[in-house]
């Protein structure tokens, strides 16, 4: 179980995946989703799109050698569109990723992505286009996403970002896990529990 961990600055090299409305079919193909956890999830990150089906390359962004290692995923308009399955950002965590910047994203995706303590961060098309020109010309170019600021650090140039405000400070409140923020209160709710008839065998 994740604890309340706070996430102010979120820091690490990007790899820009071109594309609008990428969903999350392609994200997690739905026949590797018969899992009993997420755990192995990460390496079928965009399987269908990185791999042939014999399991060849394809010559994907994120198997190139000078992107590996990336943690912060850029792309366009309407990232993680499709699904409501939680299974797209798990997988994009398992992978390594710490945090997205897009144009826009899916609300559920968003939101899927906050309760996992991930990210996720729009920006106008033309800072995509420098970040994305930024890591392209240096895949080892650090960028640093400040919650505290609302702004991404990258290539000496500072750009504003906007998220939703709840998940935002859910973040820096470290109470972005919410099955944590439960078991904490263990006691309360308990509490709250015994005063519910029908939580105690009664009946009407």
């Amino acid at each position: 179980m994740a604890a309340d961990v706070k996430r102010i600055k979120i820091e690490g090299r990007g790899v820009y995946v071109t594309g609008d409305d990428i969903d999350t079919d392609q994200i997690i193909p739905a026949r590797f989703m018969r899992c009993v956890t997420f755990d192995g999830l990460g390496k079928y990150a965009f399987n269908d799109v990185r791999f042939t089906e014999d399991g060849k390359s394809k010559g994907h962004v994120l198997d190139k050698a000078a992107c590996r290692g990336a943690s912060i995923l850029i792309s366009n308009n309407n990232f993680g569109c499709g699904s409501s399955r939680e299974h797209a950002p798990q997988a994009l965590k398992h992978f390594g990723f710490k945090a997205f910047i897009a144009e826009s994203f899916a609300e559920i995706f968003a939101g899927n992505c906050a309760t996992l303590g991930l990210p996720a961060v729009s920006v106008t098309k033309d800072v995509i286009e420098k970040l994305a020109a930024a890591v392209k010309a240096d895949p080892q170019t650090g960028i640093t996403i400040d919650l505290v600021k609302k702004e991404i650090s990258c290539a000496g140039k500072s750009h504003a970002f906007t998220m939703p405000e709840a998940s935002r400070m859910a973040l820096l409140n470290g109470t972005w896990d919410t099955v944590f923020e439960l078991i904490k209160n263990k006691e309360e709710i308990e509490a709250a529990a015994k005063k519910i008839p029908y939580m105690n065998g009664f009946a009407f």
